[in-house]
This record gives structure tokens, C-alpha cells and sequence, in this order.
């Protein structure tokens, strides 16, 4: 299973949701929290050109926010993501 990462902070609702999402898959999700470490939100919005939050990655791909995440997810496409 691939490591999946997501930019974060602890009070965004979605990023909430994202991990829950993730969680029930079987995931364990490895948060990089932003609001703590402003070189990382630089990191973030240079990797994936966007300044909000969650920004989720399977293994090396950039699945994009929590609405991006649930798009795969209801296409079928994110189990076979996590299982590769």
C-alpha cells in the first residue's frame, strides 16, 4: 500500500472528513500539519499550485482536496489507487 500524505491543519473540516474517508479504507494517513510549519504550506502551494487545505497524496501522485478525494472514490478509482 502506498504511503499516503496530506497537508493539513487540525481545525479544517474537510481535512477532517478526508482522513475519516481514508481511515475506513484501511488507511493510516500521514498528516503534514501546515499551521505549524509555514516552510511546509511554501512546499505545499509550490508542489501543487493550490493555498488550501487538505492537499492529499497517494504515493507520488497529487489526488487534490477532499472533494478530488470522494470524485475517485465514487469513480471507483481510489481503492485500486490504495492498492497499488
Amino acid at each position: 500500500m502506498p504511503i499516503v500524505r496530506m497537508y493539513s491543519t487540525p481545525i479544517c473540516p474537510y481535512c477532517m472528513r478526508a482522513e475519516r474517508l481514508l481511515n475506513k479504507k484501511g488507511v493510516q494517513v500521514h498528516k503534514i500539519l501546515v499551521n505549524l510549519n509555514p516552510q511546509e504550506m511554501t512546499k505545499m502551494i509550490e508542489i501543487t499550485g493550490r493555498r488550501t487545505v487538505p492537499q492529499i497524496f497517494i504515493g507520488d501522485r497529487h489526488v487534490g482536496g477532499f472533494d478530488d478525494l470522494v470524485e475517485l472514490d465514487l469513480e471507483g478509482e481510489l481503492d485500486s489507487l490504495l492498492q497499488q
